[in-house]
C-alpha cells in the first residue's frame, strides 16, 4: 500500500479526519496536545534565553553597580565615558538579540516531539493512503500510531547556554543580581543615579562655575539637651535663632567671597572655608549677607531636694527620698555621707580621735528617659558601715551635662543601721565599731572581751567562745594592719547575729529562697510534681523558721521587726491554713489565686511578728492603726445600709411601688448622710498629709463622700435601684483609699525603726499582750468579704482577722452560688423592669 503525505490537503471521504498537525493536534484535548504546547513554549523559551542571555546579563550588571554604589564611587571624569560605553553595549546587545530571536511554529514542535516517539507517530498519523484507499488495514495502523502518540511526553528545553557562554558570564550577572537584593539599598541607587545626572547637566571636564557665593549652616546643641541640629539654610528669614548654651555652629562656604562674622562666642575651627564656633551669649551672625537674631538660652544648674530623713527599711537598708529637677536633664546625682563630729556623744571608745575615713559617696538612681523632674528613692544597705547608728550629716548633690553641681543643704541624722538587742551581742557589735573608729581601742576591747568571756560555762557557746578568745589573742599582739583590722570586724559581725539570730537569718534566707523559687514556677507555668516539691520545700523552711521564732520568744522577738506589723501577731496554725489554702488553689489549678496568696503571704512572713500559740488568737492593732480602724468601721456601716437599702427595693418590688418613696427611705438618707459627715471628719484626722499615699487615700475617700451625697439624693426621691449602684461606688472607693493609706502607714512604719529606741519597742510590746480581744481591733474576727463572700483586702501587708481565710463555706463557691442566682433572677421575664436592671448592673460590676 503505497503513503503520500499532503501537509495541505484534507482527506477524502473516509478518512479519520484533517491530516495537517495543526489541524490534528490544536484542535484536540489530551496528553498529545498538552505535550505538544509544552514543547513549544519550551522551544520559544530556548529561543529566548539564547537570544537575550547578553542583554539580561548587563542589565543585571548594571542594576548591581547601581545598587552596591560602584556608580558613585567612579571619579567624575571617567563616569561619563563609562556610561555611554555601557549604554553602547546594551544597544548592540538589544539589537543582537532581537535579530537572533526565531518565532517557534507548530511544525516545528510536532517536529520535536515525533523524533521522540518510536515510528514518528505524530507524522504517521498527518499521512493518508495513495493507493487502495483508507480501509481496514488503514485504520489498525492509524489506531497503532495514535496508541503510540498517546506516549508523547512534553520535551525538556535546552537553551545550550554553556556551550555559547564558555565564560559563564551569566552566572557572573545572577550573581551581582543576588548580591545587589541582599545588601544594595535605595541610598546608594540615588547616589548613583545623582551622580550619573551631574556629569550629563555639566559639560565634560569643565569646572563647575559658581553664580554667587552658596553656604551652609548647621546649628547642633549639646548633646545632654536632646535637642535636634538646626540647618540654618531651612529658616526662614527673619526668624530668630535661639540655641542653648554651649550649641557648636559650623558653616561650609562654596567659591570666593563667602564669609562669616558673628560675635555669639569663641572660634573653634580656623579653616575660612569650614568656619565654627561656640554660642556663649547672644548676638548676630551674618553669612553672605544673611543675618540671623540669635539667643543663646542660659543653661541653669540643677536643683536638687532630700525628702524626710534616711529610714531604714525592714531588710536593714537605708531608704532616703530625694527630688532633682534642671532645664535639660540631670545627668548624674550623689549622696554624699560624712561623720558628724559634733553630735557624737565622745565617751568610751569614741573618746579618741577617729581614723581618717573618706565619707560614704552613693550614687542616686536616675531613670531612664526624661530627667527633667526626677522623683526618686535611694536604697543602700550600710548596716555593716563604722558609721551605723552614729550622728552623720547627708549632703545630696546634682550635675547637669555640662557638669553644673546644684547640692542641697546637708542633712544632719543618724546613720540607719541594725540594732541588737542581745547583750552579748551588742557588746560585740560595739567593740566592732571601736576598733573600726580607732585601732588604738584594741587594748580596751581585749580587756572587754576578756570580762564578757570569763566563766563561759552556760553563757557562751564554746565555738565562739574560741574564737573569742583568739580575737583577744590578736587585740593583745601587734600592732593591727588594716586587713587584720577588717578581718576581725567581718569576725565580731558575724558572732555577734548568730547570737542574736541564733541561725535565724539563715532560716529565714532559706524561706525566702523556697517563696521566690515556688513563685517563679507558678508564673513559668511548671508542672504539677515540679510545684508540689517546692511546696513542700516552702513548708519545711516556713516550718523551720517559726520553730526558730518560737524558741527565741523569749528573748523579745518583737524587737526583731520593725513597725511595719503594727502590733499584728498570727500564729503557727493560721500560718497552717494559709499554705493549706495555697495547696488547695494549685490543686484546683487556680494558679493566678494562688500566685497571689503566695505574695501576701510572703509580705506577711518578712514585717510580721509569728508566735506559736494554743488557742490561736491573734492580737489587737496597735494605736497607729486607728484611723484604719474608723474606716474599716464605717465601710461596714455603708455595707449595711447598702443591704436595707436592697432589702427596701425588694419590698417594692412586692408591693407595686417602684418609683415612689417608701416610708424607710427617709430614714436611710439620714443615715447615709451622717456617714457621709462621719467620712468627713476622719479625712481630716487621717495621716500623711501632702505623702503620695495619703494624698491618693484623700481622693478615694472624696470619691466615696460624693457618692454618698448622690446616694442620699437618690434615696430622698425614691431612685432606690441609682441609690444601690452609688453606695456600691462609694464602697469600693473606701477599699481603694483604705488600700493606699494601709500602704502609706506600712512603708512609714519601716521607715522610722531606725529611729526607734529600744525602749519604745518594749512599752510597745508590753501594751500589746494581755487579753483585749474586741478592743480597738483593726477589723472584724472574721474576714471582711465583699456581697459575693470575696474577702476585701487587709491593711497593708497585715492579715486581717484572726484567721487569714474565710470562715465556713468557700467563698469562692458562695460568689459563683450568688452570681447563678442573679443570673437566673435577671432573666426571668415576670420581674419588673426596675428589678432585672439593677440585677444587669450587679452582673457588669461583679
Amino acid at each position: 500500500m503505497a503513503l503520500t503525505r499532503h501537509s495541505d490537503v484534507t482527506s477524502q471521504p473516509g478518512a479519520v479526519g484533517p491530516r495537517t498537525p495543526e489541524g490534528i493536534w490544536t484542535t484536540k484535548k489530551g496528553p498529545v496536545a498538552r505535550a505538544l504546547h509544552l514543547t513549544r513554549w519550551g522551544m520559544v523559551w530556548e529561543q529566548a534565553a539564547r537570544a537575550f542571555w547578553p542583554l539580561a546579563t548587563v542589565l543585571a550588571l548594571v542594576f548591581a553597580a547601581f545598587a552596591l554604589g560602584i556608580v558613585a564611587a567612579v571619579p567624575v571624569p571617567v563616569l561619563p565615558w563609562l556610561a555611554g560605553a555601557v549604554l553602547l553595549g546594551l544597544v548592540w546587545t538589544a539589537i543582537r538579540a532581537g535579530m537572533r530571536f526565531r518565532r517557534t511554529r507548530m511544525a516545528d514542535a510536532v517536529d520535536r516531539l515525533d523524533r521522540t516517539l518510536p515510528g514518528r507517530p505524530l507524522a504517521a498519523l498527518s499521512d493518508r493512503a495513495a493507493i487502495g484507499g483508507e480501509g481496514a488495514l488503514w485504520q489498525a495502523h492509524l489506531a497503532q500510531m495514535q496508541a503510540r502518540a498517546a506516549r508523547a511526553r512534553a520535551v525538556r528545553p535546552d537553551a545550550g547556554l554553556a556551550r555559547r557562554d564558555p565564560f559563564a558570564l551569566r552566572l557572573a550577572g545572577l550573581v551581582a543580581l543576588v548580591m545587589a537584593l541582599v545588601f544594595g539599598g535605595a541610598a546608594q541607587m540615588g547616589q548613583g543615579i545623582e551622580a550619573l545626572a551631574a556629569t550629563v547637566s555639566r559639560p565634560l571636564f569643565a569646572d563647575p562655575v559658581p553664580t554667587g557665593p552658596s553656604w551652609e549652616g548647621w546649628a547642633e546643641p549639646p548633646a545632654y539637651t536632646r535637642r535636634l541640629t538646626i540647618y540654618l539654610n531651612a529658616l526662614a528669614e527673619g526668624q530668630v535663632l535661639e540655641l542653648p548654651k554651649g550649641s557648636a555652629v559650623t558653616f561650609r562656604l562654596y567659591g570666593e567671597g563667602a564669609s562669616v562674622t558673628q560675635d555669639i562666642g569663641p572660634a573653634t575651627a580656623a579653616d575660612p572655608q569650614a568656619p565654627g564656633f561656640r554660642a556663649e551669649q547672644s548676638g548676630a551672625i551674618e553669612v553672605a549677607g544673611r543675618l540671623f537674631d540669635v539667643t543663646v538660652l542660659p543653661d541653669n544648674a540643677p536643683a536638687i531636694r532630700a525628702g524626710a530623713a534616711p529610714v531604714r527599711r525592714a531588710d536593714g537598708r537605708m531608704v532616703q527620698d530625694f527630688e532633682a529637677e534642671d532645664d535639660h536633664g540631670v545627668a548624674s546625682g550623689q549622696a554624699v555621707i560624712a561623720l558628724d563630729l559634733d553630735a557624737i556623744d565622745r565617751r568610751f571608745g569614741l573618746a579618741i580621735e577617729p581614723e581618717p575615713r573618706q565619707p560614704v559617696e552613693l550614687a542616686l538612681p536616675m531613670p531612664k528617659g526624661n530627667r527633667q523632674d526626677i522623683k526618686g528613692q535611694l536604697t543602700e544597705d550600710l548596716s555593716r558601715h563604722p558609721w551605723a547608728n552614729l550622728p552623720v550629716s547627708v549632703s545630696l548633690r546634682a550635675l547637669d551635662g555640662i557638669e553644673q553641681v546644684g547640692e542641697a543643704a546637708p542633712m544632719r541624722t543618724v546613720l540607719p543601721g541594725r540594732r541588737f538587742f542581745d547583750p552579748m551581742a551588742a557588746a560585740l557589735i560595739e567593740m566592732r565599731r571601736d576598733l573600726l573608729w580607732s585601732r588604738d581601742n584594741a587594748g580596751r576591747s581585749a580587756e572587754i572581751l576578756r570580762a564578757v568571756t570569763w566563766a563561759p560555762e552556760g553563757f557562751v557557746e564554746q565555738p565562739l567562745y574560741l574564737q573569742l578568745r583568739g580575737a583577744v589573742t590578736l587585740l593583745e599582739g601587734d600592732p593591727l594592719t588594716d586587713k587584720a583590722r577588717d578581718d576581725l570586724a567581718e569576725a565580731l559581725w558575724q558572732a555577734a547575729i548568730q547570737l542574736e539570730d541564733g541561725g535565724l537569718s539563715d532560716a529565714l534566707e532559706r524561706m525566702r529562697q523556697a517563696q521566690q523559687k515556688l513563685s517563679e514556677a507558678i508564673r513559668n507555668g511548671a508542672s504539677p510534681d515540679e510545684i508540689q516539691r517546692l511546696m513542700d520545700e516552702l513548708k519545711e523552711a516556713t516550718d523551720a523558721y517559726t520553730d526558730m521564732l518560737a524558741q527565741q520568744g523569749q528573748q523579745d522577738p518583737s524587737e526583731r521587726f520593725t513597725k511595719g506589723q503594727q502590733g499584728q501577731q498570727i500564729t503557727g496554725d493560721q500560718i497552717q491554713q494559709m499554705m493549706d489554702e495555697i495547696q488547695r488553689l494549685m490543686n484546683e489549678g487556680r494558679m493566678a489565686e494562688a500566685q497571689e496568696l503566695l505574695e501576701q503571704f510572703n509580705r506577711m512572713m518578712e514585717n510580721l511578728q509569728v508566735r506559736q500559740s494554743q488557742g490561736g488568737e491573734g492580737q489587737e492593732g496597735s494605736s497607729g492603726n486607728q484611723p484604719m480602724n474608723r474606716l474599716a468601721d464605717t465601710l461596714r456601716e455603708q455595707q449595711r445600709l447598702s443591704d436595707e437599702a436592697f432589702r427596701d427595693m425588694q419590698d417594692q418590688f412586692g408591693q407595686g411601688q417602684m418609683g415612689q418613696p417608701s416610708p424607710n427611705a427617709q430614714g436611710l438618707a439620714d443615715r447615709q448622710r451622717q456617714l457621709r459627715e462621719e467620712l468627713g471628719q476622719q479625712q481630716g484626722l487621717l495621716p500623711g498629709q501632702g505623702s503620695e499615699g495619703g494624698d491618693q487615700a484623700r481622693r478615694q475617700l472624696d470619691e466615696a463622700g460624693r457618692a454618698m451625697e448622690d446616694a442620699e439624693r437618690a434615696l430622698r426621691e425614691g431612685d432606690t435601684g441609682g441609690a444601690l449602684q452609688r453606695q456600691a461606688d462609694a464602697i469600693e472607693s473606701m477599699r481603694e483609699g483604705m488600700r493606699a493609706l494601709g500602704d502609706m502607714l506600712n512603708r512609714q512604719s519601716q521607715g522610722q525603726q531606725g529611729q526607734q529606741g529600744q525602749q519604745q519597742g518594749q512599752e510597745g510590746q508590753q501594751s500589746g499582750g494581755g487579753d483585749r480581744a474586741g478592743e480597738g481591733q483593726a477589723y472584724d474576727q472574721r474576714p471582711a468579704l465583699d456581697p459575693l463572700g470575696r474577702q476585701r483586702d487587709g491593711n497593708g501587708n497585715v492579715i486581717a482577722g484572726g484567721d487569714p481565710l474565710a470562715e465556713g463555706a468557700d467563698p469562692a463557691r458562695r460568689a459563683r452560688d450568688l452570681l447563678d442566682e442573679i443570673r437566673r433572677r435577671s432573666g426571668q421575664p415576670d420581674r419588673p423592669q426596675d428589678e432585672r436592671d439593677y440585677l444587669g448592673r450587679l452582673l457588669d460590676r461583679f
